[in-house]
Order: structure tokens, then C-alpha cells, then sequence
């Protein structure tokens, strides 16, 4: 089914060339629902039409309202101002509108050549628990499952858990050094805090050590043989400290010394490191659980990270790669506007691309994808253009359909109280309890006491603010404007779908006919929105923005909660005016509650 404002189009252009025998392509033609102080449902407008055919605006749109009544069944009636077309449609099709949504419960989704496709998204470390960002990271990722869903793809949800490298042995050690063994459960904590207190508690004695070695001699004369005099004390020491830790300190000796019996398969080591992680994947399902998110396949790193070397050999010796004088391997991405990119390193070991190029190879061959996206932040988007550009250079048969769904840093309102543990990043576990604080705050004041309903809201609250923002934009999530009753928010939308499930409940006797009703202004507009859902979801899919969803909902929820003050339903004016109305507000709760549930909402039945 095509919306209404591209038949119109469509049937304009014929028109167009019929009386003037110029060519027009149907979506260059301007048409918007009419003002509501003129009458009619759609106006043409015709001004971008005079050059092409030599007349006066008027005189266009005056004859194209005759063409469209001669030969457009469904226009009722015309109305020419200046140059614009203003155009009134039949009662019997306003009807035909709702009569074809009530018939056809998938009138709402798009329906795709199916494809086989891979969706990364979270990709947590094994050294902390999530933060704010994965929030936004895991929205975006499950909305984006969820569309492709509804399209008719065939979607697998993945993530790539990074549990190895000098972070999470930081984590390790500490663990080793100060606990006395206690564990999550004697601590009683979530076991990802509880790893990432580890992590942190490394940091600040890591901070300790490096403060006291800067006041000895040795630190005193590195500064003072400095190779850039102008350098200050304090900048020196800043810009020293991956040095301290890679060379001097006993602390960073120990991490390395750990990472180095990790990657040699030390059994102690090897164990402990599988504790740790196993608490932080414990504390992660419950957090994944909360936002009610899940997985089709996990890839580890430490399992991944030698993948690709076997790819980067082959390319070598087609002639993709070449290799430096010291061994590295090395491409050559400057005719894609990217640089030399680095393979392997010149003692044969692997970089994060190398165990790139290997993954994408491996889930190729897992699921058979056509397509692979991958939702990372943006400061990654080098990173994947030239992951991309590689494996178009390999003639990869999935090259083509690898898409980096790139996202925006999103902060904190400076006015909200989130706890923190590591001074900057706030938990994600925080800021759902957080919002779920101020869920309940709103609830108690219009004394609504039901926890499952009050959780729903807070979901919807968090979930809807963030996926609202174009996933390019960079965002400030607002806990308390997130659960405004009256903004544009979840828990609004929410509440129109509440107050329709309402009217349902208390239908008291059959739908006589609408045969004959003449719809309002209003209902006219529900219907064209309700009918532009499908394009919305495919423009949504098309262009991985859940975003345009999510507006789409708030519009189409707002302007219902007009038509609710405006218009009654079950006290209609008359019986058609009722059975008509009813079968509206029926589908306007679906299409809500089909869309929200695209975002990962839940819609409750009460509030």
C-alpha cells in the first residue's frame, strides 16, 4: 500500500504531462496536508512549476484540479488559491483507508527482500561493569535488530567481549594484591562492579606509586634532561607516564608480567582470569536483562585476537599487502583517502585489525551474512573505514555490505545525582536505578503504587530519550526530563496508549456500521499517519536510524492526545461516529505499540 501523498503525486505528474507534455518525477512535486483554515485534505503546490510550462501558477493548479477530478476517482472536490491546489478526497475513501488497516494486521511493515544479516553491538571489557555509553550503544543495537526484524531480515545479535590485555590483568592483580580473596557474593556486589572496583582501586594505587617516584632523584633528572625545554614539571610527568608504567614501575611490572604468563598459558594465571571474568559475565546478564536485551553468538577476544593472520599471509602473497624492510606487513589505503595501515607488527604479532579482518571472515562463515553492522561510537570511525576499504581490497564477497552504525558521545545533565566509579563514567546499573528513582518520585504523585508498570516507564523513559537523538548526534540524557509526562517522552506516548486500551475496556455493546460517516479534519490526519508508519520503518531501516521511529511515535502520540480532548469516542455523536472511531483509536494503539516495541519498549495496559 502506497501512502496517499505519493498517489496523489503520482496521478499529478501524469496529469503534468498529459496537458503540457513535460516530464516530472512525482516525488519532486510539492504536497502537504492543507491548513486547516482552508478546506481540503492536501494542497499541490504548483509555483516550481511555472518555468517549466510557461504559465502562472493559478492557471497550473487550476488545471490540474480538473485532471484530477476527471481522472482520480477518489478527489471529492477541488480549490484553487494563487498556486496552490488544494484538494478534498472522498468520504468512501477515508473509509476504504481504515477498512484496508483494520483487514490487514501488517499493514503497518515494510516488507524487504530478506537477507541475512549480523548485528554487533555492547562489546563489553572483562575489567569494568557498562557505562552510560553502552547504554546508548545497546539501544541503538537492539532497535536496530528489532527493525531489521520486522523488515522480514534474518538477524543474528552478536558482541565481541574483549576479556584479555593489560586492562584486565590491572583488575587481576589488584584482586591478587588487596582483596584477602573475598569474593562478590561475601562483598555483595554485582560481580562486574566488583571487578571494576579492582580495576579502579589499580588505578589509584598505580596513581600513589607514580606520584611518590616523581619526587625522587630519578624522576628529578628525567625532567631536567627533558628533550623539550619549554615543557613544564607537570605537563612532563603527564606525558611520562605510559613510559613510567611500561618501564619503571613495580606495579605495571606486574600487569605485564601477568599478560606475558596469560598469553603463555599459565594454569593459575589462566584460572583466575576465568573467575574473574565468569563475575563479570554474571553481573553483565543481569544488566543486559534489565534493558531486556539478549544474544544469538558471543565472540571472545581471547579467542579472536590470532584470527586474520592466515588472511593477511594470503594477501600478502597476492600482492594486497606488501611488507617493510623490519617485517611488518602494511596496505596501502591512500587511494581510498585513508593512509598506510598496519597488519602485522614487524615481530609477526597480530593488531586489532588483523583480528578484525579475521572476525568479519569468521562470522561470514558462521552465519553466511550479507550484511554486517557494526554499531561502535565515532571515535572509531577510522578504524572501520579502513577495516572496510581492506576487505573490499581482499574481493571479499560481503565487502560491500559492511556498515559502521556510528554514534555520538552521550553525557549526563549536570544537574542529576548519578553515583559514579571512576569520577567521570557513570554505571549503567546507576543510571537505570536512577531513572527507575525518578519514575517512582512522578508515580507518587499521582499515587500509582504498581512496581511492574512503574519499571516499564522508567525503560521507556531511558530508552526513548536516547534513541530519539540521531544516533550521529552527540546527546545529554536528562533523568528527570525523561520521565515528563508532558514532553516528548516515553512515558507520554505511554500514556496515550493507556488512555485508548481505557476506552476498549469499557466498550459495552457491538460496533454497529460506519457506513457513511464523514470523518473530521482530525481523523483524517490519524488515518494519513498511521498509513506513512510503513515508510517511516523503511526509511528507518534503510538508513539505521531508529531515531525516525521513535519521532514518528511521539508524533502520531501526540496528536491523538489532541483528538482525546477534542472528540468523543464512546458518547459519539452517533452510532457510525462511535463504530468508526472505535476502529481507529484500535489500530492508533497498535501502531504505537508495534513501533514502541521497535524502540524496546514495553507499553503497560494501566498508569
Amino acid at each position: 500500500m502506497t501512502t496517499i501523498i505519493n498517489e496523489i503525486g503520482k496521478v499529478t505528474s501524469q496529469g503534468i504531462f498529459a496537458i503540457y507534455g513535460q516530464e516530472v518525477n512525482p516525488a519532486d512535486i510539492l504536497i502537504t496536508p492543507t491548513k486547516k483554515e482552508h478546506q481540503g485534505d492536501y494542497t499541490i503546490v504548483t509555483f516550481s512549476l511555472a518555468k517549466l510550462v510557461g504559465l502562472a501558477p493559478p492557471q497550473i493548479a487550476a488545471a490540474l484540479g480538473e485532471y484530477l477530478k476527471e481522472h482520480f476517482s477518489i478527489v471529492d472536490q477541488i480549490e484553487v488559491i494563487q498556486g496552490f491546489l488544494n484538494v478534498s478526497l472522498s468520504p468512501a475513501y477515508w473509509i476504504s483507508v481504515l477498512e484496508g488497516m483494520h483487514k490487514d494486521n501488517d499493514f503497518w511493515k515494510p516488507k524487504h527482500t530478506p537477507e541475512k544479516v549480523v548485528v554487533e553491538f555492547s562489546s563489553p571489557n572483562t575489567n569494568k561493569p557498562l557505562h552510560l555509553g553502552h547504554i546508548r550503544n545497546i539501544l541503538l543495537g537492539w532497535s536496530t535488530y528489532k527493525i531489521l526484524t520486522v523488515c522480514g531480515h534474518d538477524v543474528t545479535r552478536v558482541q565481541i567481549i574483549n576479556d584479555r590485555g593489560i586492562a584486565i590483568c590491572k583488575s587481576m592483580v589488584a584482586w591478587e594484591k588487596y582483596s584477602n580473596g573475598i569474593t562478590p557474593e561475601e562483598a555483595g556486589l554485582k560481580g562486574d562492579h566488583f571487578v571494576g572496583d579492582w580495576y579502579v582501586r589499580f588505578e589509584i594505587e598505580f596513581a600513589a606509586e607514580y606520584a611518590a617516584w616523581q619526587n625522587t632523584p630519578e624522576a628529578q633528572q628525567l625532567f631536567l634532561n627533558r628533550p623539550k625545554k619549554e615543557e613544564t614539571e607537570k605537563d612532563f610527568f603527564k606525558n611520562y607516564k605510559n613510559t613510567y608504567f611500561n618501564s619503571i614501575s613495580s606495579l605495571g611490572k606486574e600487569a605485564r608480567d601477568m599478560l606475558l604468563s596469560w598469553e603463555s598459558g599459565d594454569t593459575e594465571i589462566l584460572s583466575l582470569w576465568r573467575r574473574m571474568n565468569n563475575w563479570v559475565y554474571e553481573g553483565l546478564d543481569v544488566t543486559y536483562a534489565s534493558l531486556g536485551v539478549e544474544f544469538d553468538k558471543l565472540y571472545y577476544e581471547s579467542k579472536t585476537y590470532l584470527l586474520g593472520k592466515d588472511i593477511i599471509d594470503k594477501g600478502l602473497r597476492e600482492g594486497v599487502f606488501y611488507q617493510k624492510e623490519d617485517g611488518s606487513v602494511w596496505i596501502d589505503l591512500t587511494d581510498t583517502g585513508l593512509d598506510h595501515k598496519l597488519l602485522l607488527r614487524k615481530d609477526g604479532t597480530s593488531v586489532y585489525m588483523t583480528q578484525d579482518v579475521g572476525t568479519v571472515e569468521k562470522r561470514y562463515e558462521d552465519t553466511g551474512a550479507q550484511r554486517m553492522i557494526y554499531v561502535v561510537a565515532d571515535e572509531q570511525n577510522y578504524h572501520f573505514e579502513a577495516l572496510f576499504a581492506i576487505m573490499k581490497k581482499l574481493g571479499m564477497p560481503y565487502a560491500d555490505g559492511l556498515f559502521h552504525l556510528s554514534y555520538g558521545m552521550v553525557e549526563l545533565t549536570g544537574g542529576a545525582k548519578m553515583k559514579t566509579r571512576e569520577g567521570t563514567v557513570v554505571d549503567a546499573d546507576d543510571l537505570i536505578e536512577g531513572v527507575i528513582e525518578e519514575a517512582e518520585i512522578a508515580a507518587s504523585e499521582r499515587e500509582m503504587r504498581d512496581s511492574e508498570t512503574i519499571r516499564k516507564i522508567a525503560m521507556a523513559a531511558l530508552k526513548f530519550f536516547i534513541i530519539k537523538v540521531d544516533p550521529k548526534k552527540r546527546m545529554t540524557f536528562d533523568p528527570k526530563a525523561s520521565v515528563d509526562m508532558q514532553g516528548q517522552t516515553g512515558p507520554y506516548i505511554q500514556n496515550a496508549y493507556v488512555r485508548i486500551v481505557s476506552i476498549l475496556r469499557r466498550i459495552d455493546k457491538p460496533n454497529s456500521s460506519y457506513e457513511g460517516y464523514v470523518l473530521n479534519a482530525d481523523e483524517k490526519m490519524l488515518l494519513n499517519m498511521l498509513d506513512q508508519c510503513r515508510d517511516i520503518i523503511d526509511d528507518a531501516a534503510s538508513g539505521l536510524s531508529p531515531a525516525l521511529i521513535a519521532n514518528y511515535t511521539y508524533a502520531l502520540a501526540k496528536e491523538y492526545h489532541r483528538y482525546y480532548h477534542d472528540v468523543k469516542v464512546l458518547h459519539a455523536e452517533s452510532d457510525e461516529a462511535r463504530a468508526f472511531r472505535v476502529h481507529l483509536i484500535r489500530l492508533i494503539a497498535d501502531v504505537l505499540r508495534n513501533t514502541m516495541d521497535l524502540l524496546g519498549i514495553e507499553m503497560p495496559e494501566r498508569m
